[in-house]
């Protein structure tokens, strides 16, 4: 399934909801999703967070069940044929989820997690490392090195920004070409990088109207793909909705995308 993901006509998109909340929720997304990137002829990967590990809160959300997750995922991948992705945040979840998806995520926090990197790598799996808020690009290169010296030549990863202060985070644009000069697809977490974090509430607050300037400007310095989390609500999610995408919104933005794209090809 990911066979033509890197080819010369477009970037590739990692999009979906932040976690998976229902079966009808996955399937809406993931159709109207892959209907706009048929039509554009962007290469597509359906995301969803079977769980949330990462919570500020003990009342936060964190999902709907492992399992029932997952099999949303399988079922989102036979529907429409589509790869799909979720993250990971110990070394049984590899093992569990490489059953459902084709790409392992490693969120940023622990992309120096070394038993959990060679757990992915083992399966055999992508595997897809968020560049951490406090790691160097130059950096990532051990965390790529470890998945590839377990066997595994199958490794990308993906910049969200860095910290900056207590409760904000940039992105460094010179991170996507040294990244890029590793020769592993790099992408740029377009939602992700907007967040801001540690908030007094307990729930991370974001800049969603910076979205598609992130997006732009990760294409044009050479951004092999983009992952955008996007839900039909953002403010109804369940899961850091205050810095996703409106479903609405990912066509117009896509489109500019790939002019830019193609415009530098």
């Amino acid at each position: 399934m990911l066979e033509n993901l890197l080819n010369q006509q477009s970037f590739f998109l990692i999009a979906g909801p932040c976690a998976i909340e229902s079966k009808e929720m996955a399937i809406d997304i993931a159709g109207k999703v892959q209907e706009i990137t048929t039509r554009l002829g962007i290469p597509y990967i359906f995301k969803g967070s079977f769980k949330k590990a990462n919570r500020s809160r003990l009342d936060s959300f964190t999902g709907i069940g492992d399992q029932i997750a997952l099999d949303i995922l399988s079922a989102v991948k036979s529907t429409f044929e589509v790869p799909t992705t979720t993250d990971i945040h110990k070394e049984d979840d590899a093992i569990l989820a490489s059953k459902h998806v084709d790409v392992l995520q490693i969120p940023a926090f622990l992309c120096r997690q070394t038993d959990l990197l060679v757990a992915a790598a083992k399966t055999g799996k992508v595997v897809n490392i968020k560049k951490g808020q406090f790691m160097s690009p130059e950096s990532m290169q051990f965390a790529v090195d470890k998945v590839k010296q377990s066997g595994n030549p199958q490794v990308w990863l993906t910049e969200r920004g860095n910290f900056f202060g207590y409760q904000d985070l940039v992105v460094d644009f010179r991170s996507i070409v040294k990244m890029n000069n590793m020769a592993i697809p790099t992408i740029l977490d377009c939602t992700h990088c907007l967040q801001k974090p540690n908030q007094s509430s307990g729930v991370t607050g974001g800049n969603p109207e910076l979205i598609e300037t992130m997006a732009k400007a990760g294409i044009a310095v050479g951004a092999k793909g983009l992952f955008i989390e996007t839900h039909p609500k953002p403010n109804m999610a369940k899961s850091d909705g205050a810095n996703m995408l409106a479903l609405n919104k990912l066509e117009p933005l896509l489109e500019k995308c790939l002019k830019i794209y193609q415009s530098i090809s």
